[in-house]
């Protein structure tokens, strides 16, 4: 994941032309900053992804590191709505599962930030799901929710493989605040 642009790699991005990136930057709409010595400019790409955002400009290649996607496995219809509903926006990417064998699915398809498990699916299965994400080296930094409800006490499994429990009922304003929290800070490591 690249971090630093030269004008001409934002140009292929933007599909214009290297000139036109260097008026964008000497005018001050695209931030960076020019390495010491010389003319050359670099853009950072935080800056590069709030400048196509303000513009209406498609990320391309961009958009995948823009956006946090979020996978919601084995929950209720209350609470995907719920959720949606809070992380609403262009900032998140929600999809849902209903097994551990469609999460299975759609994590590989995905590559989520965060996957939230609802242990209204039985918490063997909620467990299995969260240690073999664990297990596999491309989910090492995904964020690991879980979503436990009054039967399910913390004794019977490994808490720390969950970066968050949050037990039900829960205010879902709080719930999505902490994954915006710790997705960005992931986001922002890389």
């Amino acid at each position: 994941m690249k971090t630093i642009f030269t004008t001409g790699q934002v140009a292929k991005i933007c599909k214009v032309a290297p000139r036109t990136v260097s008026k964008w930057f000497d005018s001050g709409r695209l931030r960076g900053y020019r390495i010491p010595g010389s003319q050359d400019r670099r853009i950072p790409r935080e800056h590069l992804i709030r400048f196509l955002k303000e513009h209406g400009m498609p990320l391309g290649e961009l958009e995948d590191e823009a956006v946090g996607k979020i996978l919601l496995v084995g929950a209720e219809p209350v609470i995907r709505s719920s959720l949606k509903e809070q992380m609403g926006g262009d900032a998140f990417k929600l999809d849902f599962a209903t097994s551990g064998f469609e999460a299975g699915i759609q994590a590989e398809s995905l590559h989520p930030d965060c996957v939230i498990i609802d242990f209204m699916m039985g918490r063997n299965e909620a467990v299995m799901i969260a240690q073999n994400l664990r297990k596999n080296a491309e989910y090492i930094d995904t964020v690991l929710v879980g979503l436990l409800s009054d039967e399910d006490n913390s004794s019977g499994f490994d808490r720390t493989i969950f970066n968050e429990t949050f037990r039900k009922p829960f205010d879902a304003a709080l719930l999505a605040e902490r994954i915006r929290t710790l997705v960005g800070r992931k986001k922002q490591l890389n």
